[in-house]
């Protein structure tokens, strides 16, 4: 077994690392040098300043670190279950439906295991203030904060998390790479901190910014702990918080409101 890597599994690694960078800096440039979404942010730059203990620079190394630590486990898994493959071992593409089969057991694989483990960082006071506590320092979320994390945190609940939906689903390497691209878009997109209506994701999922935004409010860590996806954990186990979406009276953007009875103290 060797442990250079061949174009299927550089796809797989590196893929979702660019998507998190391209992505979060398309949300960067819009909301840093234009005005385009000023309307739907969900925090100003003042509240950015303000609520957020980790600064920017923390944000990227630890970002960083995580993918680092990220791209390492991706390579271990792809390498143990020889599903890298090489040019003479590849077989052939799968039909449209299997691959779409396998996508949606590696979708609810993800959302099942982020939800209990996101759900037992925040039920153990250790496992909290030791290692989640560090994504909770942006209390005003913003796109390239995303995958910042301690690393114990991240590996626990994101990469691990990636490695099931991966030997469950029996993914190629090719679909795993768009699998985990989208995926990436995906949880980037629920730490964006704006909530314009034309978003196609949040169209399609109920799961998205403003829903990850009560997570991150003061009194709302015990709800929606559900990502990136779906909904389902948090409606079946008590979790799930209602809000609205409003206009702020200032006519700065928007904000999102939990109703009184739907938080937990």
């Amino acid at each position: 077994m060797g442990w250079f890597l061949d174009g299927e599994e550089l796809v797989v690694t590196l893929a979702p690392l660019a998507m998190y960078w391209v992505y979060s800096g398309f949300y960067e440039v819009l909301l840093r040098r234009t005005t385009v979404l000023d309307k739907y942010r969900l925090h100003s730059t003042r509240e950015e300043e303000t609520k957020n203990i980790a600064s920017r620079t923390d944000v990227v190394k630890g970002v960083l670190l995580q993918q680092a630590i990220q791209a390492a486990i991706s390579v271990a898994v792809l390498k143990l279950t020889g599903d890298g493959g090489g040019a003479t071992t590849r077989s052939p593409p799968e039909p449209l439906l299997v691959v779409a089969a396998r996508i949606g057991v590696a979708m609810v694989v993800l959302d099942a295991w982020q939800y209990f483990m996101h759900r037992l960082m925040h039920s153990s006071t250790y496992m909290y203030r030791r290692f989640h506590s560090w994504h909770h320092r942006v209390a005003a979320p913003y796109a390239f904060a995303a995958q910042y994390s301690h690393p114990v945190d991240g590996v626990l609940t994101e990469t691990l998390s990636g490695a099931a939906a991966y030997l469950a689903s029996g993914m190629s390497p090719r679909a795993a790479a768009a699998f985990f691209a989208f995926a990436t878009v995906k949880g980037v997109d629920d730490h964006c901190g704006v909530a314009p209506p034309w978003n196609p994701l949040h169209a399609a999922f109920a799961n998205n910014t403003a829903y990850h935004d009560v997570h991150h409010q003061r009194g709302g860590g015990r709800r929606n702990f559900s990502q990136p996806f779906f909904v389902v954990w948090d409606r079946l186990l008590g979790t799930h918080a209602a809000y609205d979406v409003r206009r702020r009276r200032d006519g700065g953007g928007l904000e999102v409101k939990v109703f009184k009875d739907q938080m937990l103290h």
